[in-house]
């Protein structure tokens, strides 16, 4: 159930907590509008209810799905985020968007780096960014996906509705390019294939994909994400969507109805710019060259000329011809097979994700001579 922190003097609780927000449908199957706020206070911690309270033909109903997940989650105050990103310093800032900004800090209660997503209430959307990873963060447990460790939901200095998530610091390094596109390919497989409606993350690219101590890639920022109920099944405007310039798919620019492929787009743009190491908004694509037909003109024959260069530091065998047939090209033949303007030609994430696993799996085994 989705979860949220009404006062942070009252809160001690875990994920599966639904406290007062009422769901208001237009019609039965729309996305969810929230509107008010219910002020609860906590009853005993081993009676905690999970309830979601949804407004459906003006009706209200209870819901209740999913497993409890037990988690204890930490108690962290707006004071405590305010002092851990130094008031918001810029410098501590990773990244922003119109909904919100990602601050990297520490709280004086552990040594440990967090990533603080502070949502920007002000502006249009920033409410259902937050309420939508709220309800992924409820509806989603997969290794692939990013889990916050705790959030806070409470009034600002100015008496102002504030809400953040805070996660785990991940630091992207010196990245094994297959794995990475494995992990994130079996979290597409999951959201697309397993979760009951599917999920569509909307906004694929670099910058959601963190790695974990162990540089197990872990896919996160479900802000901008949809269910796939049968009443999203319209046409959308590219503001609807959401997404990111480069990754975004070629149809929903022109009214195409939401779907998997448009998460198998941005996978194939992102396979792509691991390999070459190039973004799809670089200067060179200009007079409608793309990273994918940039690609497209260099295989098979030619594909070692567009590798990152940092790739050949990665493995002395790299660009040997073994090396290319046996994983490069097979990679790079995905990307652009994912990356196809029209979706009818784009794989399913699960035949994406079965693929990379046999070629990771091959990967980790000693070459022949």
């Amino acid at each position: 159930m989705m979860f949220w922190l009404l006062t942070d003097t009252n809160f001690h609780g875990s994920w599966d907590t639904v406290y007062g927000h009422e769901n208001v449908y237009k019609g039965v199957h729309k996305v969810a509008i929230w509107k008010r706020r219910v002020q609860l206070t906590f009853p005993s911690c081993n009676k905690i209810l999970n309830v979601l309270c949804f407004v459906a033909n003006r009706k209200r109903r209870e819901v209740h799905a999913f497993p409890s997940h037990k988690e204890t989650l930490k108690k962290i105050s707006y004071g405590d985020i305010l002092k851990a990103t130094n008031w918001f310093c810029s410098v501590h800032t990773i990244s922003s968007t119109s909904t919100g900004s990602v601050y990297v800090g520490r709280f004086k209660s552990d040594r440990s780096l967090v990533a603080i997503k502070v949502f920007n209430l002000n502006e249009p959307g920033g409410y259902d960014s937050y309420f939508i990873e709220c309800e992924v963060i409820r509806s989603t447990r997969h290794r692939n996906i990013m889990r916050p460790v705790t959030l806070c939901s409470t009034l600002d200095s100015q008496n102002q509705e504030f809400k953040a998530l805070i996660f785990k610091f991940m630091v992207n390094g010196s990245l094994e390019r297959i794995c990475i596109a494995t992990d994130v390919a079996s979290a597409l497989d999951y959201v697309h294939n397993q979760l009951t409606p599917q999920l569509i993350h909307c906004d694929l690219k670099p910058n959601n994909i963190l790695l974990d101590d162990d540089m197990t890639a872990r896919l996160g920022d479900f802000g901008s994400a949809k269910f796939l109920l049968p009443g999203l099944l319209t046409r959308k405007s590219l503001v609807d969507i959401g997404g990111t310039i480069g990754h975004i798919a070629p149809e929903y620019g022109i009214g195409c109805k939401l779907s998997v492929g448009g998460d198998v787009y941005s996978f194939g743009v992102l396979l792509l710019e691991l390999l070459t190491g190039k973004r799809p908004t670089d200067d060179m694509f200009v007079d409608g060259l793309s990273l994918h037909m940039f690609s497209e003109s260099m295989f098979p024959d030619r594909v070692a000329e567009i590798l990152d260069p940092h790739m050949a530091h990665e493995e002395h065998q790299w660009c040997t011809e073994v090396w290319m047939q046996r994983y490069i090209i097979p990679l790079v033949a995905l990307g652009l097979s994912c990356s196809m303007d029209s979706p009818k030609d784009r794989p399913g994430m699960q035949y994406v994700c079965a693929k990379l696993s046999a070629i990771r799996d091959a990967f980790l085994e000693p070459l022949d001579d």
